[in-house]
């Protein structure tokens, strides 16, 4: 069980980095106690939304290549990175953030933005889209399903991984990220050096504890494929690959598949080799590449 839990974590594993603070005097127009967004550029709109324990720092190059010819709107979720975690750390996560994107889309008068999300922001992108049908362009998800314990094991259920999630939710919450650490240095041979990873080159750093703990707890068990249905947006799904066929990356293709087979409309699938879970940042020449194709008039 520990070993499943651990793998699960290092596929969702993502930088906190720390947002640049805005400039002195200039409090944002837009207020929100969930999420912090900064605008720039002009043009049609793209939102990007950044994953579990990330900032909007991973979007950052994203961006400056977009704001020539998009407004660019950059999402933080606060309690990640060095951002307070104001109404995040307490209740629910995802489905509040989704509501407030919803609700930035309209303080901006938004007409039908693109939504990009990298993991867990993939599962807001979602949400945001299946509760506002007709308001949302296009959905990009970078590697992210609408059920995550499904890219581990295909027949996983809510009832399943729960168990897992509470244990993951607890070593957070009350022991922080040396315990998970430890374990993972224990299990080390196991992993392939993927503890590393995970706590290390790309970290599991900074944030509120009760945000980190409850977003994880969330990313494990929301199970979306339900409201799939409701998307009406085509939704392109981006995610890394490896023709090396004993990677896990090898086998990932039929899983994205079936996660998104109840849309409305097939999903245009983008596989990038030699990435893992920061596709944007391990492959940027082939994501921006994908990115442009999504952005198409």
């Amino acid at each position: 069980m520990t070993r499943w839990l651990l793998l699960f974590l290092v596929f969702l594993a993502g930088p906190a980095l720390a947002q640049r603070p805005s400039a002195p005097g200039t409090p944002p127009a837009f207020q929100s106690d969930r999420i912090v967004v900064e605008s720039r550029g002009q043009g049609p709109d793209v939102i990007l939304v950044p994953g579990l324990a990330s900032t909007s720092e991973v979007w950052r190059r994203t961006a400056d290549r977009l704001d020539d010819h998009y407004r660019v709107h950059l999402v933080s979720l606060r309690g990640f990175g060095q951002i307070p975690a104001g109404a995040n750390a307490q209740g629910t996560i995802i489905g509040p953030v989704a509501g407030e994107i919803r609700r930035y889309m309209a303080f901006q008068h938004m007409n039908r933005p693109a939504v990009v999300g990298h993991s867990m922001g993939g599962l807001i992108a979602l949400r945001v889209a299946a509760d506002a049908p007709g308001q949302v362009g296009r959905v990009m998800v970078v590697d992210a399903a609408p059920f995550f314990p499904s890219l581990i094991s295909a027949g996983a259920t809510v009832g399943d991984i729960e168990p897992l999630a509470r244990i993951a939710y607890q070593a957070l919450m009350f022991l922080g990220d040396e315990a998970l650490r430890q374990q993972a240095g224990a299990l080390g041979g196991q992993l392939g050096g993927a503890s590393d990873s995970l706590f290390s080159s790309m970290g599991w750093q900074g944030g509120d504890r009760a945000m980190l703990a409850q977003s994880l707890y969330e990313v494990m068990t929301t199970d979306l494929r339900h409201r799939l249905p409701d998307i009406t947006a085509p939704v392109t799904v981006v995610y890394g690959w490896s023709p090396d066929d004993a990677s896990p990356r090898a086998h990932v293709d039929g899983l994205f598949r079936a996660g998104y087979a109840n849309l409305r409309s097939p999903a245009t699938f983008e596989r990038i080799e030699g990435a893992e879970h920061m596709v944007m940042l391990d492959r940027p020449t082939a994501f921006y590449s994908a990115l442009d194709r999504f952005l198409e008039p």
